[in-house]
């Protein structure tokens, strides 16, 4: 689905990226690991199209050959790639129909068709994060969610506009142990639907019960990779990454 080979960035004189090359395949489950200051952040904003990358040799994506300098978030969005930064990708003042369809408005005689959009998002509620509409609904500001339940709707959007790829920034940071719990709940729906995933995360212990491949970036380089299979145990996963 996705292959990038020789990846370079750099800020100034800095280089951040080294020479990336990396692959994701159909419902597959991608764990970037690495120290604060690897280049994981900086390589998926370059892979969304948030940023650019300088020079690769190839950097495709459902077999189309990306064109670096037009390449944007828009056009990532469009080929089905949705990402949620850990800044936070919800507008918190904003009512929960209004972040689940931002800039993807549903349209009637060219007005926003807002009793379908509510209608919409309180089923996405319902189905996906369990809530009876009593309470919390979809006119309810996005602040009043928890921290579990904000990603949860991210995932949920993605769901809903058919994304084939999800990419989570550090998604369980903020998240106490219930809520991460329930987070990991979440992406194993997206398992079962075949969404492809990748996710930067500093939790060994959630990588290992979640992921298919584990990428293991240091100092702007790939240092190792290995696919599930390939490690015995959680115990195995710790010694490849500290060694």
């Amino acid at each position: 689905m996705i292959k990038i080979k020789n990846a370079h960035k750099s800020f100034g004189k800095t280089e951040v990226l080294k020479g990336i090359d990396f692959s994701l395949k159909k419902g597959e489950v991608v764990a970037l690991l690495g120290d604060n200051g690897a280049g994981k952040s900086t390589f998926i904003k370059c892979l969304c199209g948030f940023d650019k990358f300088d020079k690769t040799d190839e950097f495709s994506i459902f077999g189309k050959e990306i064109d670096k300098k037009r390449y944007s978030l828009k056009e990532s969005r469009k080929l089905g790639i949705e990402v949620v930064f850990q800044e936070n990708s919800l507008g918190l003042e904003q009512e929960i129909y209004r972040n689940i369809f931002a800039n993807r408005h549903i349209t009637k005689f060219g007005l926003i068709d807002r009793k379908k959009e509510i209608a919409i998002t309180n089923e996405i509620l319902k189905n996906f994060l369990g809530f009876n509409g009593k309470g919390l609904n979809a006119t309810t500001k996005a602040l009043n969610l928890s921290g579990g339940e904000k990603q949860g709707l991210c995932i949920a959007r993605a769901i809903h506009f058919n994304s084939k790829v999800l990419i989570l920034d550090e998604p369980t940071t903020a998240l106490g142990i219930n809520e991460a719990a329930k987070f990991m709940g979440f992406l194993k729906k997206l398992k079962q639907k075949g969404m492809s995933v990748i996710i930067i995360t500093h939790n060994l212990n959630q990588a290992f019960n979640i992921g298919d491949k584990f990428v293991l970036l240091r100092d702007g380089l790939i240092k190792s990779e290995f696919l599930k299979e390939e490690i015995s145990s959680l115990d195995a996963l710790y010694k490849a990454f500290y060694e």
